[in-house]
């Protein structure tokens, strides 16, 4: 497993990247915009952790921003950690056997999300990209929030 990045979501993306960038010294590594789901994801990297960001060696850390306005109250802004597993069936399947919620199932062959204990909500994703699409994942429901 890799750790990749920590999400956490901003009200205003000028003011997080003046915080973040401006006065923390963090670095922008790329951007992504999504005009169908409205929102945008700046990746952002510690400055000694550049070179190996640039080589996607690094973690991260995600600003979500919403397009349209949403009331972050009580700790809705941080969104999850996420990590990168071999083979997310085989992962889920094993967290599955020790009693862990899956609580958005890897219907995609790729993504899946779990909570710890303390309901901190964590995205696995499938390293090197999408496997193929199988049951009992393709038809499981969401279950809870994640």
């Amino acid at each position: 497993m890799k750790y990749l990045h920590t999400m956490v979501r901003v009200a205003s993306l000028e003011e997080a990247l003046d915080f973040y960038c401006g006065k923390l010294g963090m670095v922008e590594m790329r951007r992504f915009d999504s005009e169908q789901g409205r929102f945008t994801l700046v990746f952002l990297a510690a400055p000694s952790d550049v070179e190996l960001a640039r080589e996607r060696t690094a973690p991260l850390l995600e600003l979500t921003f919403n397009w349209d306005p949403e009331d972050y109250a009580g700790g809705r802004n941080f969104g999850h950690l996420a990590f990168e597993v071999d083979d997310i069936y085989g992962a889920c399947r094993s967290l599955q056997q020790q009693g862990v919620v899956i609580n958005r199932p890897p219907r995609d062959g790729r993504m899946a999300f779990i909570r710890s204990p303390d309901g901190i909500s964590i995205e696995l994703l499938q390293a090197g990209g999408s496997l193929p699409i199988e049951e009992p994942w393709a038809s499981m429901p969401n279950e809870g929030t994640w």
